[in-house]
Order: structure tokens, then C-alpha cells, then sequence
């Protein structure tokens, strides 16, 4: 039995490892079970550069692929054949020819001698015209000369004529002119150029339709190849300069190698096994870094998810777009993770964890080589850009430097290994400008794990710091003496943490809140007391005691109801610590001597400070309110009141949990006397 509890005794002690582990594998077993397993093609080459790896053969039968520049132009080409479609429309010429005689019928008002001999020459008229054919008017033809062909479809029959053969509406009408002006007597002809002016159309009709599809035909006839390469052919010698010739062939093979099958079960293992151990690595490496290095960050189990939560938000999205669309990688704004990771920890930590992901992402990106050194440069230009400042009107700022830095680099490497700037266009411009749109989506997410594991941004700091908020206009307007503490508190903390390094910001802030529980009893704390008046006079010391210390638990409540982060709530919950409401307890002690009293009811609850933010509040705290009672505020008084209060919180074991230094502690003594001094007007005494 004693076994049994031994061994869940320890499973419980260990249940924070062992969870942490667990969020480790799953990482790692989501990102292999995704990860593409194509065979890379393992070389790194460079136009016009030497060959710098042995002599390569072909390890299997694969074609060479036409470059861009070479499709584009047979393309091209071949598209030179491919004239405009355009359908004769044989019924409506009919229908409209028919009405035509119709109208002539109702119309006519002459003697019928004359009748037949406008009916021929209105029908010739007509059928001359309509028969050669009218083109209708479209913005194609604005583009052609009259020499140029088209494609004339009639009667199933396809035939390519100079657009000169045809008419428009205008020269139709000229030619119905001509014709009629040389027409015999008896001829009506203000009918006939009425009649045939009503009922001529457009009968040669523009498709589409037809010459889209032509031209997607002639376009499919074009081979993507012009050549094959043997298995075992030598491609190219040790040191041989990578020519045009050589470096099309090589990209021929590794375009070969990124669409491999990889259906073979053999390779398809050795490449799943390579991944796994890869992979497996780069984990390893960041959970013992963050364990040994950030022990900070290792010791919440919540950091832990969210760094592995926002390293999957990357990876998984991209081995989506690699396998689906290779082309497109650039589409994928990783360095969102970059500046997701500067948002809430430090640059370092934004460095290793990015530097890890571009690992990982890497080993089944094309082109992995250049797909590492465009996106590392480009988060770290992310990262020194946001890393100082992460105000709103930053992140901005980030996105363009991103967008830039992308160009820059794509520009770079294509004249490295491509020796110009044939394969960047407006396309790659176009990609990485969606690229940074995508980027603007870290604000709303650096919201999203705000609220998810329970964080703080910089953002949320000075919105929270602001004195306009309701919980510290409440707090100005009920408890003001309490409020001028808070602040006089938290430029204490400003410039101590500035001095020995630590978050500014978040102590600031937490300074701010961390008295708001006397806005439920202001009166019984000395500075809202503006008369004679004292509450305390009409109690005991240990009800006066108590009165005191709720101040913090009511303090936590109130933080909760106006929605306040934990992390500024830890500042209520520690700025007392375990220490004694010492003059109630000395003062009970005085009035009853031979009474034991009970020092647990005068000490708060705790729990003690566990930061270097939290343990400069305490200091903070303990020395403005005590400045506050000094009769005569010289230098050697002030000087005298914080070394003694700081060193009896070090006496009374209040900082054993935190990872503040002797030194730290000596700086910050300086920091607060000269601070006092300037906020009391106490001019130093320099010796004579």
C-alpha cells in the first residue's frame, strides 16, 4: 500500500513534466504525421558558379524541362497562327432577308411593272452584302490592320480571310449607296436604302468561346520538354562551371525529384524515419534550452502550449501549401510567428523558437536552402523592427519593413543562383504583397492568446495603465489619497525595473491596481483620512488588523469583476506578502501582555512575491507609504527608512522566491532615495 502512494505521490509531484512532455509529443506527432514526404533533392548550386559537390549522375530517366523563357516564347509563337473566331450567322441573315421582302410588300405604292424590278435589286443588293459578311463590332478588331486574318466559320467550314474582305455597318452602308446610285429608272430608291438599311445586321459574329478553345489546343500541343537524360549519364564534373545548359538540366532534375512518387513503401519509410529524427531534434533542443536557459517560461505549463499552439499555426498551414501548391510558399506569412513570439516574450526567445520553425519547414520546402535564408532575414527584420516598441502604429511599420525585406532578398538570391532577374516578376511581387496582408492578421491573434492562455501583451498594459479606465477612475474618484500612492508607487517601480532590468510596463501597471481593494473601506487607511476622524478608534487591533488585510483578497475580487488580467491580479495577491499588519500586532501585544495572541491574525496570506516585478512592488509599496510618516524628510532619514524596511523584508524571507540579486536589491535602494528626495525636495548634503 505504501508503494501505491509512493508512487502516485510522485506521479503528482511530476504531473506539470508530465503534461509538458505530452504537448510535446502531440506537437511532434501532428507535424510528422503532416509533414510532405517527397524525396529532396540534396544539392545547392549557383549560375555560372563551379560545380561544388562530386560529379553527378542521373539516378533515374527524367526529361528536361523548357525554362520560362523558352515556353513563353514558342508560346508565343504558336500563338501567332491562332487568328480571332468569328461564326456566320446563316439564320438571321435568313429570317431578317424574309422580312426585309415582307415590309417590301406592304410598303411598295407603285405600278407593278416597276415592283419586280426593285424586289430584284433590293434582294441582290442584300445578298451581295450579307453574303460577304458583316463583322460585328468588338475590341479585338481595334488591335488588327486590314491585312489581318480571321477565322470565318460557315457552314461548318472554316476558312481565314484578310479582315479588308468583310464589311462593317459603315462600309455596307457606303456600298448600298454606290449600288443605288447607279440604278436604272423606275427604281424607288429611298425604299430600297430605307428597307435595306432597316434590315442588314451583323452576321459575322465574334466567339470567344471558339478562340479561347483554339488557343488552349495550340498551347496543349506545346511540349513542356526537349530532351531526356539516361539514368547513369553524367550531368556534371566536380568543379565544372554550372552553364545555362548544365543549370536547366539541373533544375530539371530537381523539379523531378519535388514530384517524385514517393508511393514506393521502401523510400517512402527511410523518409518518414529521417523526418521523425529530424524533428524529434529540434523539439528536444527547445525543451531542454527552455528548461536550462528560460526556466521562467519552462516552469508554465501554459507558455509551453502557446509556443508549441503558435509554432503549429505556422507549420501546418505551410506543409498544406507545399504539398498542394509549391509555387506558392511565399504566400505563407511566417514571420507572423516571429512577431507573435516578440509580443509576449522577449527577442531571444523570438530568435530560437523562429530559427527552429524555419527548421522544420525547411526539410520539405522547394528549394530549402533559399527558402531558409529569405525567410530567417526576414523575421529577424521583423523581430529587431517590432522587439522595442509594440504599439498598434508599429506593427504597421512591421508589416512594410516585412514586405520590403521580402523583395529585397528575392531580388538578392535570384541574381546569386540565377545570375539575373528572369525569374522574378510582378507574379513574385504580387505573392509576397498577400504575404504581408495575411501579416496583418497578428494583432487579432496576439488578442485571441491573450484571452486563450490567460497573457498580457504590451498593448493590453497601456490600455489597462491608462488612468481613464473605469476601475481607476473608481479608485481616484472614492480612495484619492489612495490614488496618488498608486502612483507615486508605480514611478517607483517605473525607474527601479529600468535600472536593473525587467519589465516596466507590466510592474507600472500592476502597480496601479495593486491597492484597489481600499476602495471598499477608503476611510480606514491613513491616506484617505482628511479630518480627525479615525474608524480604527472604535475597534480592537485584531479587528483593525483584519480590516487591513482584506484589503488584498477584496482587492482580487474586484480586480475579477472589472475583468483585469492575472497577471496585474498577482500584483494584489503579493504586494503584502506573508509580512505582519506590525503596528496592530505590536499594539496588541502592548495592551495585552499576559493574553498569547495569535501572530497568524496579524500576518497577511500570501503568497510572497515570485518575480522581480512583484518583489519591486513590495519595496515600492512599503517605502512611499513609510516616506509619508517621516517628520523631517532629510537625506539620512529617507536613507535610513528604506534600508531598514528592505532589509527586514529580507530578513522576513520575502524574496526567496524570486530572482532578484543582493546587487539588484542595492540599485534599487539607490533608485528609491534619490527618487524620495527628489518627490520630497530634500537637497543632498555634499561634504565641505
Amino acid at each position: 500500500m505504501s508503494k501505491v502512494y509512493s508512487f502516485v505521490s510522485k506521479v503528482g509531484h511530476s504531473y506539470q513534466m508530465i503534461v509538458k512532455v505530452m504537448s510535446f509529443l502531440i506537437a511532434l506527432f501532428l507535424i510528422i504525421w503532416l509533414m510532405p514526404r517527397n524525396a529532396k533533392f540534396k544539392y545547392e548550386y549557383q549560375k555560372m558558379r563551379p560545380w561544388q559537390h562530386e560529379s553527378l549522375y542521373a539516378p533515374f530517366n527524367f526529361p528536361i524541362y523548357k525554362t520560362a523563357e523558352q515556353l513563353r516564347i514558342e508560346q508565343e509563337t504558336s500563338l501567332k497562327d491562332v487568328y480571332p473566331i468569328f461564326v456566320y450567322d446563316t439564320k438571321t441573315t435568313k429570317e431578317n432577308r424574309n422580312l426585309m421582302i415582307r415590309d417590301f410588300e406592304s410598303q411598295w405604292l407603285g405600278n407593278n411593272a416597276d415592283k419586280m424590278k426593285n424586289l430584284l435589286l433590293l434582294e441582290k443588293v442584300y445578298d451581295t452584302i450579307e453574303n460577304v459578311g458583316i463583322l460585328s463590332h468588338v475590341s479585338i478588331l481595334n488591335n488588327l490592320k486590314s491585312e489581318s486574318l480571321i477565322d470565318v466559320v460557315r457552314d461548318k467550314v472554316i476558312k481565314s480571310k484578310p479582315l479588308r474582305d468583310f464589311y462593317t455597318m459603315k462600309t455596307a452602308t457606303d456600298m448600298i449607296t454606290k449600288l443605288l446610285s447607279n440604278a436604272d429608272s423606275g427604281i424607288d430608291k429611298m425604299l430600297l436604302n430605307k428597307l435595306l438599311l432597316a434590315h442588314l445586321h451583323q452576321n459575322l459574329v465574334y466567339s470567344e468561346e471558339l478562340t479561347t478553345q483554339t488557343k488552349e489546343q495550340v498551347l496543349s500541343t506545346i511540349s513542356l520538354t526537349f530532351g531526356m537524360v539516361q539514368k547513369d549519364e553524367l550531368i556534371i564534373s566536380e568543379g565544372e562551371v554550372v552553364s545555362d545548359e548544365k543549370y536547366n538540366i539541373l533544375n530539371s532534375l530537381r523539379r523531378e525529384y519535388d514530384a517524385h512518387d514517393t508511393t514506393n513503401l521502401f523510400v517512402k519509410n527511410i523518409s518518414l524515419y529521417g523526418q521523425i529524427i529530424i524533428v524529434s531534434l529540434v523539439f528536444i533542443s527547445l525543451f531542454i534550452s527552455l528548461r536550462f536557459l528560460k526556466s521562467d517560461i519552462f516552469n508554465e505549463t501554459r507558455t509551453i502550449n502557446m509556443i508549441l499552439v503558435m509554432m503549429l499555426l505556422v507549420i501546418i498551414p505551410s506543409f498544406m501549401v507545399i504539398k498542394y501548391y509549391p509555387n506558392m510558399i511565399y504566400i505563407m506569412p511566417i514571420p507572423i510567428l516571429a512577431m507573435l513570439l516578440v509580443t509576449f516574450f522577449d527577442a531571444r526567445i523570438a530568435i530560437f523558437v523562429q530559427t527552429l520553425t524555419l527548421i522544420i519547414i525547411s526539410l520539405a520546402a522547394p528549394n530549402s536552402f533559399q527558402f531558409f535564408v529569405v525567410q530567417f532575414f526576414v523575421s529577424l527584420m521583423a523581430i529587431f523592427v517590432l522587439a522595442k516598441n509594440t504599439s498598434r502604429p508599429r506593427y504597421f511599420i512591421t508589416y512594410a519593413a516585412v514586405f520590403a525585406s521580402y523583395i529585397i532578398m528575392k531580388i538578392t538570391l535570384s541574381l546569386i543562383f540565377d545570375g539575373g532577374l528572369e525569374n522574378f516578376g510582378w507574379n513574385d511581387v504580387g505573392i509576397i504583397a498577400m504575404n504581408a496582408l495575411f501579416l496583418m492578421l497578428t494583432l487579432p491573434l496576439s488578442f485571441l492568446f491573450e484571452r486563450v492562455f490567460g497573457f498580457v501583451t504590451d498593448m493590453s498594459l497601456l490600455e489597462l495603465s491608462n488612468t481613464n479606465t473605469p476601475l481607476l477612475r473608481k479608485l481616484a474618484s472614492e480612495a484619492p489619497g489612495t490614488f496618488q500612492h498608486v502612483m507615486q508607487v508605480a514611478d517607483l517601480c517605473e525607474e527601479a525595473l529600468f535600472a536593473i532590468g525587467g519589465n516596466m510596463l507590466l510592474a507600472r501597471t500592476g502597480a496601479m491596481y495593486h491597492d484597489v481593494g481600499k476602495i471598499r473601506n477608503p476611510l480606514f487607511f491613513t491616506e484617505n483620512q482628511t479630518g480627525k476622524y479615525n474608524p480604527h478608534d472604535e475597534m480592537s487591533y485584531y479587528e483593525s488588523a483584519q480590516v487591513i488585510i482584506d484589503h488584498v483578497i477584496d482587492g482580487i475580487e474586484i480586480c475579477r469583476k472589472y475583468h483585469v488580467p492575472e497577471q496585474i491580479v498577482d500584483f494584489v495577491r503579493t504586494h503584502h506578502g506573508t509580512r505582519r499588519t506590525e503596528y496592530f500586532y505590536q499594539m496588541e501585544l502592548k495592551e495585552n501582555p499576559d493574553e498569547e495572541i495569535n501572530e497568524a491574525d496579524f500576518r497577511y496570506h500570501g503568497p510572497i512575491p515570485f518575480s522581480k516585478e512583484t518583489a519591486v512592488l513590495m519595496m515600492a509599496d512599503s517605502v512611499e507609504a513609510a516616506s509619508r510618516s517621516l517628520k523631517e524628510k532629510t537625506e539620512e532619514s529617507i536613507s535610513k527608512l528604506v534600508d531598514g524596511i528592505i532589509d527586514t523584508q529580507i530578513k522576513d524571507n520575502q524574496f526567496v522566491n524570486t530572482d532578484i540579486t543582493f546587487r539588484d536589491i542595492t540599485i534599487i535602494k539607490k533608485v528609491f532615495k534619490k527618487k524620495l528626495m527628489n518627490i520630497y525636495h530634500v537637497r543632498i548634503a555634499y561634504p565641505v
